[in-house]
């Protein structure tokens, strides 16, 4: 059974910076992508990043390129995304999610991604 964790959620001041870890577990957790969405109430998910098994490639929305990165821990099997100067319209549930192989034709598309975790609240106050 494929588990996927979210964790490192929690309340910030806008400016701030929080880095977000997403632990799976019942695959072979090097051979497939990982990305990274978040949704707001009453907003669709929105995809952040994504990483390739190998961490060799890294996908990006226009929206958050300059303040976030994704890596990849491998002997954790975790893959971290790293939020800076957090604003207020960056409060949302942000999800992990496991991708159905290595790579992917649109990491933007959430149906490129097989399992999907149960979220971390981001909430970043003024």
């Amino acid at each position: 059974q494929v588990h996927v964790v979210e964790s490192g959620g929690g309340l910030v001041q806008a400016g701030g910076s929080l880095t977000l870890s997403c632990a799976t577990s019942g695959r072979t957790f090097a051979r497939y992508g990982v990305g990274w969405f978040r949704q707001a109430p009453g907003e669709e998910r929105e995809f952040l990043a994504a990483i390739t098994w190998r961490g060799g490639d890294t996908a990006y929305s226009d929206s958050v390129k300059d303040r976030f990165t994704i890596s990849r821990v491998m002997d954790k099997n975790t893959v971290n995304l790293q939020v800076n100067n957090l604003k207020p319209e960056d409060t949302a549930v942000y999800y992990c999610a496991e991708a159905l192989g290595n790579g992917w034709a649109d990491p933007a598309r959430t149906d490129e991604y097989a399992f999907w975790g149960q979220g971390t609240q981001v909430t970043v106050s003024l």
